[in-house]
Order: structure tokens, then sequence, then C-alpha cells
């Protein structure tokens, strides 16, 4: 296998802590080419003009989270902007400081090919300075950047608002130019402290007003009752820097279901409704929305999405499909957990990928291996509550034992029991590899 070190390490490192990992999601990809191939007909569909929202439901452990990362890193090959938020009490659609927390975490977050692990606002802003400044040269005749001709700064600055103010004159524009004019005006002058305040109006850190117009000039701030347009503007300013889009994961969804008063709760879907209209509606381009949730966040009647019944009308899964035939292309993907035999695949692929990264050859064969499954899975009670994610996890556990104990018995692992006992009180879990 080839594969890089940095990479290998993200995936031990991360299956071993029990998440998904940040890198080197190709070299673990099992069982999901079809949701792949979706994905990637999605991602043209925004860098074409497109804007979507996508609800990836299923069961904890079915690979939400790992679908999340996966579009993460597709969009980014496909030079995208992406970024992510988990929900949590703390981080919300709407309310009472969470919702502009939720904002804060998005942008932080913001990823490129060039910081795939988030923290890319301002390379994003420098990287547009850039070409508004070639621009500028261009037009206006100047020989070079010349940062102490007050006439070159004001050519750019007057640019930088002629631009953004382009943007479908989405509401918001006009702060958004002010702070990339007072951004510019720090980078030209080496000014690092007023480029750090307009980072922070950008992220909705100010909490007031009256600080924000005492430190930028600017009449508005970023706060639960407007970060939604804001995170719009955002969208279609990339797409000017010469990015295809901006991607928007959202996981955990769960948190908004658990939320207990009714009202806050109907809050928060009342603004994804929004987001789902406006997407589909074309208000504007290039944004690719995803939530992550279980299938209670959809469907539950009483307080689920499908109790805002505006949002149970729009995202009824085709009648039509089944397990076999599936409709990718709808707003809704219901994901199933890894069957057995693909779980297979997957721990012959971390075999691989550990005994690469550290050096070594790998004794365990794939009768072992299989041994491993039929072990995790006939436990009682183990096919309704046993995970791949917890698979995997104990799976890099004992190789890590193995790796750094040559003396460890494997057999104690990977050993087989009585598998006529096992047969006869698991018979499903021995035949899904009677083929393999």
């Amino acid at each position: 296998m080839k594969i890089k070190k940095r990479d290998s390490a993200a995936i031990i490192d991360a299956l071993s802590g029990g998440v998904v990992p940040r890198r080197g999601i190709q070299h673990i990809m099992v069982g999901r080419a079809n949701e792949s191939r979706q994905i990637l007909k999605d991602l043209e569909n925004v860098t074409e003009g497109a804007s979507i929202v996508k609800f990836f439901i299923g069961a904890f452990g079915s690979g939400k989270s790992f679908i999340q990362g996966l579009i993460k890193q597709k969009a980014i090959q496909s030079n995208f902007v992406v970024t992510k938020a988990d929900f949590s009490p703390e981080k919300r659609l709407y309310g009472d400081g969470k919702a502009v927390t939720l904002y804060t975490e998005l942008v932080n977050n913001l990823s490129t090919n060039t910081a795939p692990e988030g923290g890319a606002l301002s390379a994003i802003i420098e990287k547009w300075i850039t070409q508004v400044q070639t621009k500028v040269i261009e037009v206006k005749k100047y020989e070079t950047v010349d940062f102490s001709n007050e006439e070159f700064i004001k050519d750019v600055e007057k640019e930088i608002t002629e631009e953004v103010t382009k943007m479908d004159e989405l509401s918001g524009g006009y702060d958004f130019a002010r702070i990339l004019s007072v951004y510019y005006r720090g980078f030209a002058e080496e000014d690092t402290d007023i480029q750090r305040k307009a980072l922070r109006w950008l992220r909705g850190e100010y909490g007031t007003r009256t600080e924000a117009k005492a430190d930028l000039q600017v009449r508005d701030i970023i706060d639960d009752s407007n970060y939604y347009n804001y995170l719009k503007v955002l969208s279609q300013f990339v797409k000017q820097v010469g990015y295809a889009g901006l991607v928007v994961n959202f996981d955990e969804a769960i948190n908004l279901y658990k939320i207990t008063h009714p009202q806050a709760r109907e809050k928060n879907y009342e603004t994804i409704l929004t987001m789902f209209n406006d997407c589909l509606q074309g208000s504007f381009e290039g944004l690719y929305i995803t939530f992550g949730g279980t299938p209670e966040f959809l469907e539950d009647e009483r307080r689920g999405l499908y109790s805002y019944g505006a949002l149970r009308r729009r995202l009824e899964v085709n009648r039509y499909e089944t397990e076999e035939f599936r409709d990718l292309s709808q707003p809704v993907i219901k994901l199933s957990p890894l069957r057995q035999e693909e779980l297979f695949v997957l721990l012959q692929r971390l075999r691989e990928i550990h005994a690469v990264h550290y050096k070594y050859e790998s004794s365990i064969t794939d009768e072992e291996l299989k041994n491993f499954i039929i072990k995790e899975f006939s436990v009682p009670g183990a096919e309704q509550h046993t995970t791949v994610g917890h698979v995997v996890k104990r799976f890099i556990d004992s190789l890590n034992i193995l790796y750094q104990n040559p003396a460890f018995n494997k057999n104690e692992i990977f050993g087989r029991e009585d598998t006529n006992e096992q047969e006869e009180a698991y018979p499903n879990v021995m035949s899904r590899f009677s083929s393999t």
C-alpha cells in the first residue's frame, strides 16, 4: 500500500480515539461507493451554480461522520472551501448566543487545500487581496504594488468595496466590504492589531456594536439575528476569490432533537427550512450544506423534523426506494451500517496500514480477521449495540498491543473459539462469511 506517513498516522490515531480521521479517508473507504459517486455529482452541480442541502440519516455508528469527512476530502480536492460544526447544547441554529457561537466555530474551521486543518480565513482574504491588487495595477496602470502610495491603497479599497457589493446585494454585504477594507489597510500598513480586530469581527466575536464601532467604524456586528446572512455572504465571497463554493457540514443534529422547549426547537427547524428553501429556489450559488442525524431527528413526529409540517413535506423519502434500488439524488440519504463482509475488507486495509506505518510484516491472517469479527458480534446484544466504530477501535487496540508486545499470544484475540456453538447461537453472523 502506498500511503503517506502523515495519513497513516492520522488514521491510526483517530480510530484509536474512536473518531473519524481528518486525513487519508480514501484508504479506508469501504461500502460507500454509491454515496461517493453522488457526492461528486452534487459537488459538480454546486460548481456549476447550484446550491444543495443533504441530510445523512443513520443510527449511531452507521457512518454519518465518516461520510461528512469524505465530503470534506472530495470537496477540498475539487477546490471548495469546507467547514464543519457539531451541534451541542451551546451551539444551535437559533437563539440566545448559541447561533453566533455556531457561526464562530464554522468560520474558525474554514479549510482549503492549502489549510486542510482549518484556520484558513486570513489566507483566503489575503489571496483575494492579491487578486484585487493585480486587477488595480492592470486597470490603473500602476507599475507594481506600492503601499507607500496612498492613491494605490485608496484604489484597492474602492475596488474591494465594488467587488464585495456585487455579491447579489445580500444583506450584510456593505459591512462585510467595510471590514475587508479595514483588513486591507492593516495589511498595507503592517498593522497586525487592526487585522486581528477585523478577523475578530468576521468570526462574530464582537459582543456589542459600540465596541465594534470604536475599533472598526462599522455600524453592525454578526450576531444570532444575522449570522446566516453573513454565512451566505461568505459563500459568495469564496467564489469571488476563485474557489468552487462553500461546503458546510453540520453533525450531531440529534442535539437539536433533544431541545426540550418546543418553541426553541421549532425556531431551529425553521432555520433549517430557510436554508433548504434558499438553496433549492436558487437564491444564491455555490453552497453545499449537509446535516448528519439519527432517524429520530428526522422521523419523530413529536420532536423531529417531521414534527414541522413544511419540512416533512420536503424531506419525506422516496416511497419507491428499497434497500436495493436507491434514490441518492433526494435530500435525505439513509445510511446503513457496514455489513460484516464489508467490515472484513475494512479490517484488511487497517491491518495493512498499521503494518506499513510501523514497518513490520503482519502475521494476522484473513481467517483470524474473520474470527475477530465473529467474536465481536457473537456477544449477546452485539447486533443491536456494537457499531463499526467500536469494532474498529478494538481492532486498532489489538494491533497496537501485538506490535508493542511481541510475546503477546495473538490467539487470545484472534484465535478460533468453538465454531459449532457460535454457529448454533449466532447463525446470521457466521453465514455472512460463508462466501467471503
